[in-house]
This record gives C-alpha cells, sequence and structure tokens, in this order.
C-alpha cells in the first residue's frame, strides 16, 4: 500500500505549473504551459496537434458558400461569383500569382455583367476564400451585415459584390478595374494562427488597378468575435472609404486616424497603453 502511495503520489507531482499561467485569461497565446519533467504536458500537446489541425483544416477546405449568398440576397445586393485563374487548391497554394487574376471565363461574365447593370458600381466588395474558409463561413456573413448598413447610414450606395474561388487580395484589383470601381472593398480568409484559424481580413483600395502594391492598400486584420469586433472594423472602414473619396487616396497616404478623431469627440486622451 505504501509504495503504491508513493507512486500515485510521484504522479500527482509530475506536472509542475508556470507561475504565469494567471495571465491566460488575457490572451489566446501559448504562454505559461506547465511541464512534466523537460517535456510539455500532454494537455497542452494534445492542444497544439488540435489547433495545428484546424489551421490546416482552414487552408486546404473548400468554402462553403451558402451562408454568404443567403446574406447577399436578404440584403438586395447584386452579385456574381468568380474564379481565379488557380483551378484548384494545390495549384492556388504554389502559384499565388495565378491567384491574384481572373481566369478568362470570369473576366468575360465580369464585363457582360458590368455592361448589364443600371447603375455605376463605385463602390464594390469582393469576398475571397483566401486562407482560411472557416474565416469567410463564420465571419463574412456578419460583416458585411454590419458593412451594409453602416455604408448606407454614411451615404454610400449599394455596392456590387463578387465571391471568388481560389482568389487572393490582389484579385480585387482586376474586378474594380473591370467594374470602374473607385471604392474597392476585399474580404479575404486570413492565414490561420494557431490560436485563429477563422480570421476575416479586410484591404481596402481606392481606384484600384492592376499591378497596385500594398502601399496602396489600407488593412484591418483579425477580424472576429475575439479580436477586432465587426462594429469597429465597419467604423473604421467607413473612416477610410470616407477620407479617399475626399482625398482620392488609399495606403500609406491615408493613415488610419479613426481611433484618435473617436477619442476626440469624446473627450477621451489618447493611450497607446490602454484599450479602446
Amino acid at each position: 500500500m505504501k509504495n503504491a502511495d508513493t507512486h500515485t503520489l510521484i504522479r500527482q507531482d509530475a506536472v509542475i505549473d508556470n507561475h504565469w499561467q494567471v495571465l491566460k485569461k488575457f490572451t489566446d497565446a501559448r504562454i505559461g504551459l506547465g511541464r512534466a519533467g523537460p517535456s510539455q504536458t500532454t494537455k497542452d500537446l494534445l492542444a497544439f496537434q488540435l489547433a495545428h489541425a484546424c489551421a490546416q483544416d482552414a487552408v486546404n477546405t473548400p468554402v462553403n458558400w451558402v451562408d454568404v449568398e443567403t446574406c447577399i440576397e436578404d440584403l438586395c445586393l447584386p452579385s456574381l461569383h468568380l474564379h481565379s485563374q488557380a483551378i484548384d487548391r494545390p495549384c492556388y497554394l504554389q502559384r499565388p500569382d495565378w491567384g491574384r487574376r481572373l481566369d478568362e471565363d470570369s473576366r468575360t461574365r465580369l464585363t457582360a455583367w458590368h455592361a448589364e447593370q443600371a447603375k455605376a458600381a463605385d463602390f464594390c466588395i469582393v469576398i475571397a476564400d483566401g486562407l482560411s474558409a472557416t474565416g469567410i463561413e463564420t465571419q463574412a456573413p456578419s460583416m458585411l451585415r454590419q458593412l451594409i448598413g453602416d455604408a448606407q447610414q454614411a451615404g454610400f450606395s449599394s455596392p456590387f459584390v463578387c465571391l471568388v474561388d481560389q482568389g487572393r487580395v490582389a484579385i480585387g484589383d482586376e474586378i474594380a478595374e473591370v467594374l470602374n470601381a473607385d471604392l474597392l472593398v476585399v474580404m479575404i480568409g486570413e492565414r490561420p494562427g494557431l490560436s485563429s484559424p477563422n480570421s476575416l481580413g479586410i484591404y481596402f483600395s481606392y481606384q484600384a488597378k492592376v499591378g497596385f502594391t500594398d502601399a496602396k492598400r489600407n488593412c484591418l486584420s483579425n477580424i472576429r468575435p475575439q479580436g477586432l469586433s465587426f462594429s469597429d472594423a465597419s467604423q473604421r472602414l467607413i473612416w477610410l472609404m470616407t477620407e479617399a473619396k475626399q482625398k482620392k487616396i488609399s495606403g500609406v497616404m491615408l493613415k488610419d486616424e479613426s481611433q484618435r478623431n473617436a477619442a476626440i469627440q469624446t473627450n477621451t486622451p489618447a493611450n497607446l497603453l490602454t484599450k479602446d
């Protein structure tokens, strides 16, 4: 019995906690991990393997567009489904350049579709699968609803919406050029991290054309309930759209000062060390 009790005691004391564990409630980052001897605990190792599997699934699983398409229909927005030059997922991952351009059929259909529309496309939204199908499926519908409501209140007309399979950020440049749209918003599934496989990113450009560099784009990242909220992302994007329309610039020339302006309006002192 004594040997059994000693064995149980040793097993219970094998896991040594980390003093930083108390900070884990403030972040999804892997901090404050305990150890069992020189190794990770089984619990932490299994959690890491699960997170890695979720990230791989986010990259490799095709997007289910049903919820996004339903949202577009509910909002009564004109839309078109397109495809990049990357014919499948392996091709998309191995040839990023093909994910930045429309295939010939999609460009032809987009040109014809634009000619059929009865209004000018000064505002265009492109939703591309990117590197996270999960990010599109879980975040894009809510983000789209929030943005359309805020955009209408701000005086922007209803946008054209294009869904793109196997698309990267720059594919929006070609779409905006064909549609002759001044304002381009690209919603895309972000590269998954081990704590965020379902993030949505937004890239904004003014008068986008094929060949634009990232210096011409403004980026809003980590849009999800655990990151940048839909409301905050929408308000920041509306601010960028409004400023771009007035100043006719975007990217590095247009610094996002939406939070600073909000602090001034509410008499709240700006502090980089505090969370808004």
